[in-house]
């Protein structure tokens, strides 16, 4: 019975090997299947491709410097508003802090020594809220 059972058999002695037929193979022709000169489409067609490509690189340039002139004006006008938005944060910032030191010395009136407005925290430096960074404005 054939199968996987029983001790594995020795390869065979000799190999064989595909080979040619003596003499070789028939030469292949291509030529038949080359047009022996190309026509006035497959010119035209090259001449039309040639063109638009050069014109989508010239107008990706073009594009690309228009693009970097708005990218710089935005730039610009940004630096121009940040300081009035800073300024608006930190008025509002001082009404937040204002109104919390208003409760914190209504609630902490009873306890002596109490410093309205001192920190909790024994830190050297004051450093602002963070807030994300909102870059819609």
């Amino acid at each position: 019975s054939g199968g996987m059972t029983g001790a594995p058999q020795p390869p065979p002695r000799e190999v064989r090997q595909d080979m040619a037929p003596k003499g070789g193979y028939k030469p292949i022709d291509v030529r038949r299947n080359v047009p022996k000169s190309v026509g006035r489409n497959a010119w035209a067609l090259l001449i039309g491709v040639g063109s638009m490509s050069m014109w989508g690189l010239f107008d990706v340039k073009n594009r690309s410097v228009q693009i970097r002139g708005f990218k710089e004006e935005q730039r610009r006008v940004r630096e121009c508003v940040m300081p009035y938005l800073q300024a608006e944060e930190d008025m509002i910032q001082a009404k937040k802090f204002q109104n919390f030191y208003e409760l914190e010395a209504e609630l902490m009136k009873d306890r002596p020594g109490w410093e309205v407005g001192k920190s909790v925290y024994y830190t050297r430096d004051w450093m602002p809220v963070m807030k994300p960074i909102n870059r819609n404005y």
